[in-house]
């Protein structure tokens, strides 16, 4: 079916409103949800909200939690989610690290004790709006073996990076370090289909096209073998070491309702490049840049085509799942 973004948005914030989150846990969770969907990322839309209305219920999410800084030294701080849902910790985080950059060049603010925190790209949003370039990464429940290794001990660990541009829509980088996020297959899993072969393997290493068996206890092929598996390395180190966060071997899967609370762990980073080259040969290099790809007429922008999503959802509203809509609708009436 088609819904009108504010219909949807205000549909996922009743559902988690019911679920126990505080009014400004949902508020935030919902902005973002929404607009993932309205960028054509329906993995990280509000095909969520029942995880985390799951989730909020049993107590792995918890609602009351209220996002503080827990350490701060300089150009670095921490925020401490709270087991809460990730969103408005991490636009506190996102916050925080655009306010130092300013102040000091370059500043990271962390996240610990997170949630999922869906698309990362939409997250930095702020920080190219504010000229500033932006860096965040995520771990997640483990979905990687290391090289070598039989069991799953690395997340799927999103990375993110956004550049601005003048006087256009920014450069924007988001991807897992999984041939395929776990959004695919949770989709896939939804509607009831087989998953191609090649994607990943079931909790005894053996190759499926089973989307259950990959989701709880499975594991998923790093994008470019041996380098996307050190790449996801480093993002653990950098989301767990630094924050405290739990290792991704350490959590359950995202897809069971009850369990333990998720303890996430995030970092987002602010480059300014005033303090650097200048504001102005950045964008001119960005500009000179982009000519050079833009010359062969076969290359996309990445970040162009959620431009162009969020533009055709503004007028045409966004397609979501009739089943989808209804379990949305159940759980913003649900007692």
């Amino acid at each position: 079916m088609n819904i009108a973004a504010d219909a949807l948005e205000a549909l996922a914030l009743a559902a988690l409103r019911r679920a126990g989150a505080s009014e400004a846990m949902a508020v935030a969770a919902a902005r973002c949800l929404v607009a993932a969907d309205m960028q054509g990322l329906g993995t990280h839309g509000v095909a969520r909200v029942p995880t985390y209305c799951a989730h909020l219920r049993s107590g792995r999410a918890r609602g009351d939690a209220v996002p503080a800084i827990a350490r701060e030294k300089g150009a670095a701080c921490l925020i401490d989610a709270g087991n809460g849902l990730a969103f408005e910790a991490c636009e506190r985080a996102v916050a925080e690290a655009i306010r130092r950059a300013r102040a000091r060049g370059a500043a990271i603010g962390a996240v610990t004790s997170s949630h999922h925190c869906g698309a990362l790209g939409i997250l930095l949003e702020p920080i190219a709006e504010a000229g500033m370039v932006g860096l965040a990464f995520s771990n997640a429940p483990a979905g990687i073996m290391p090289w070598g290794g039989k069991r799953p001990v690395l997340g799927t660990n999103p990375v993110a990076a956004i550049f601005p541009r003048r006087g256009e829509a920014p450069l924007v980088i988001d991807m897992s370090l999984t041939q395929v996020t776990r959004g695919q297959i949770m989709l896939l899993a939804n509607a009831g289909k087989p998953i191609p072969e090649g994607w990943g393997m079931d909790a005894e290493g053996r190759p499926t096209t089973d989307p259950q068996k990959i989701l709880v206890g499975g594991s998923l092929y790093a994008v470019g073998g041996l380098k996307g598996t050190m790449l996801a390395l480093a993002v653990e180190v950098i989301c767990c070491a630094l924050t405290g966060a739990a290792l991704s071997s350490e959590m359950a899967s995202l897809h069971l309702a009850s369990g333990a609370p998720m303890r996430f762990g995030q970092a987002f980073i602010a480059l300014d490049p005033a303090a650097c080259t200048g504001s102005s040969v950045y964008l001119e290099r960005v500009e000179a840049l982009v000519a050079a790809m833009l010359a062969d007429e076969a290359v996309r922008l990445p970040g162009s085509r959620r431009v162009e999503a969020r533009e055709r959802a503004a007028r045409e509203g966004i397609v979501i799942e009739d089943a989808l809509h209804r379990e949305l609708e159940a759980l913003a009436s649900q007692a």
